[in-house]
C-alpha cells in the first residue's frame, strides 16, 4: 500500500508534471521480421510432435530452428506461463523486460521475443494469435503480457503463508530438470520471467496497480511462434486456470493446453537465416562475445 505524499507539491508542480513523454525505444529501431516469408512456409506446416501439458503443471519440448511452435487451448479458458531456453546453452533464455521495452506490455503477431545479455538476439517471433481481435479493452486489459513475472511459492510465503506447491515457478523448474537433464538445484535459477499467453491484464488506471481477469481464451484458440533458434520450450498451466478469479489454488478450474511442433517446407523458408548474437564491442574490459549455438 503506497502512503500519502509526505512532500509538499512546489511551485511549478504542474510544469513538471507536463514534460512531454519520450518514447524509450523507436517502435521501428529493432530488426523487424520479414512476415511474407513466415506466411508462406505456413502454408506447408506438418506436425512433427505434440504434448500435452497437464493442469497445474508444466512440461518442456524442444522446437528446432525453423520450426513453429502452437500452444493450444483444448478443453477450456486456461492459461499458460512460457519459457524459452536456447536449448544448447541454458543461460541465454528469454529476456521479458527486454521484450516489453521494445514491444510494449503485451505482445502480438509480428513481434520477436529476445533473448537475455549478452545475446540479445530473437529467439522466436509470434507469426499468429487467434485472439488478435480482443485488442484493449475498456478496462485497458490485453493479451499475452509481458509484464507479470510468474506466480510462485516465495511470494505467496510471503503474502499469505501458504508457499502452495503448484506454482509457475515451481512447475517450471520441475519440468526444465527433467527435460533438461538437471537437478531441480540446477534448474531453479534458469527459470525466468514469462510470457503470459492468453492471459488477459493491465494495470488500473488509478493506482496503476497490475490486474488479471478472465481471458477470452477458448478451445481452439492458439498463439503461435517460429522458432529463431534450436529452443528448449517450457510451458506451465497456471493453478489458477482462466485468472479470473485468484491464482496459485486449487480453488480455480483449470484444463490442458497443448504444444504442437510443426515443421515447414524447408524451400519455403530459402530466404530466412537463424539471427547471430548481439554486434557489440566490447573492448572495454567485458569478456568476449559469446558464440552463436
Amino acid at each position: 500500500m503506497k502512503l500519502s505524499p509526505q512532500s509538499p507539491a512546489p511551485a511549478d508542480a504542474d510544469a513538471r508534471r507536463a514534460a512531454p513523454p519520450v518514447p524509450v525505444y523507436r517502435p521501428d529501431a529493432a530488426p523487424s521480421a520479414d512476415m511474407r516469408v513466415y506466411r508462406q512456409a505456413r502454408t506447408t506446416l506438418q506436425t512433427v510432435e505434440e504434448i500435452i501439458v497437464p493442469p497445474r503443471d508444466a512440461r518442456t519440448i524442444r522446437a528446432p530452428a525453423g520450426h513453429f511452435i502452437r500452444i493450444v487451448s483444448i478443453e477450456g479458458p486456461q492459461v499458460g506461463d512460457l519459457n524459452l531456453w536456447n536449448a544448447a546453452n541454458l543461460d541465454e533464455r528469454f529476456f521479458s523486460g527486454k521484450t516489453r521495452a521494445l514491444s510494449g506490455t503485451h505482445v502480438g503477431v509480428g513481434d520477436r521475443l529476445w533473448s537475455t545479455l549478452p545475446y540479445l538476439r530473437p529467439m522466436a517471433t509470434i507469426t499468429w494469435d487467434t485472439l488478435d481481435w480482443y485488442g484493449f479493452d475498456a478496462d485497458g486489459a490485453g493479451v499475452h503480457d509481458v509484464i507479470g513475472t510468474r506466480c510462485d511459492p516465495y511470494t505467496n510465503a510471503l503474502l499469505g503463508g501458504d508457499p502452495y506447491h503448484h506454482c509457475c515457478h515451481s512447475n517450471l523448474t520441475r519440468a526444465l530438470s527433467a527435460g533438461g537433464n538437471l537437478s531441480p538445484a540446477e534448474a531453479e535459477p534458469l527459470v525466468h520471467d514469462v510470457l503470459n499467453v492468453f492471459m488477459c491484464t493491465g494495470f488500473d488506471r488509478k493506482a496503476h496497480q497490475y490486474f488479471m481477469k478472465a481471458s477470452p481464451v477458448r478451445p481452439g484458440d492458439f498463439l503461435e511462434l517460429f522458432a529463431e533458434i534450436d529452443l528448449l520450450v517450457g510451458l506451465s498451466t497456471c493453478p489458477g486456470g482462466d485468472c479470473g478469479q485468484e491464482h496459485s489454488s486449487d480453488v480455480a478450474r483449470c484444463h490442458p493446453l497443448r504444444i504442437e511442433i510443426l515443421k515447414p517446407d524447408p524451400a519455403a523458408l530459402a530466404a530466412w537465416r537463424p539471427p547471430a548474437v548481439a554486434d557489440y564491442d566490447r573492448s572495454h574490459g567485458l569478456p568476449p562475445s559469446p558464440s552463436p549455438a
